[in-house]
């Protein structure tokens, strides 16, 4: 694949989003990050500028459904060809009881890890197809295949991926679309701190995370995004609609 070949990366402002631009960048590639408003964000597109002046950072909030529209037809019309995107981007959403976890905050859950993956795809489409062959990478979790008591909107939501990712992988291949997805690990972002942070009353699981931090069991998602980055950039069309875990890469 080509090094001026254009990668889209949601959840790009920081964590192993920001990582995964700062390798794609690295080597050369067009790369277009996408996240909330931030100066994270800003320091992204100023990182991303001087690498490739093509490369970008973009301000969307993935659980504004106009947003994620409007946005991603404006990428359409700056890249006509887009040869790869990184599905990164999630929250743990509420961490409580499924009965009486917030409703509101258990539907943006979802929203944001499942049907705004969705929502983007299907606008970038034609992008997609103009490319001639476009790599697309959903970042999966143990808790795709595992439930965690307290974690109903993040356990389903990421199921959820993983099934829509083997769907895109059975329905893109004729237009030259394949589809994986990879289990990254227990990576040391914001994402762990917060789990951390839980009330054990929500999150009776709470000190099995506490104790993967003080083993130093995280890994750094600079080592992660290393780890991702032949897959992310390189999978094949056999290769399609399967599901990875980084520690076997």
């Amino acid at each position: 694949m080509s090094e001026q070949s254009v990668f889209l990366i949601t959840g790009a402002s920081k964590g192993l989003g920001r990582s995964i631009c700062e390798i794609l960048a690295n080597k050369g590639y067009i790369v277009v990050g996408l996240a909330r408003q931030s100066s994270e964000l800003a320091e992204l597109d100023t990182f991303l500028k001087k690498h490739n002046d093509k490369s970008c950072a973009i301000a969307c909030d993935l659980s504004v459904p106009e947003m994620v529209n409007n946005t991603a037809g404006e990428i359409v019309e700056r890249f006509p060809a887009i040869h790869g995107i990184i599905h990164n981007a999630g929250i743990i959403g509420p961490v409580g009881n499924i009965f009486t976890v917030d409703e509101a905050k258990w539907n943006e859950t979802l929203v944001v890890n499942l049907v705004s993956v969705q929502q983007l795809t299907r606008v970038l489409y034609p992008a997609m197809v103009n490319a001639g062959r476009c790599r697309v990478t959903t970042i999966s979790s143990g808790a795709a295949v595992n439930s965690l008591e307290s974690w109903s909107a993040y356990c389903t939501s990421k199921a959820g991926l993983d099934m829509w990712t083997r769907c895109l992988a059975d329905e893109g291949g004729n237009d030259g679309i394949s589809a994986v997805s990879i289990a990254p690990g227990i990576v040391d972002t914001d994402m762990q701190a917060t789990i951390r942070s839980a009330d054990r009353s929500d999150f009776p699981m709470v000190d099995r995370f506490i104790q993967f931090h003080k083993n130093g069991d995280l890994v750094s998602p600079d080592k992660v995004a290393n780890s991702l980055f032949e897959l992310i950039v390189n999978h094949s069309m056999e290769q399609s609609g399967s599901r990875f875990d980084v520690r076997d890469l």
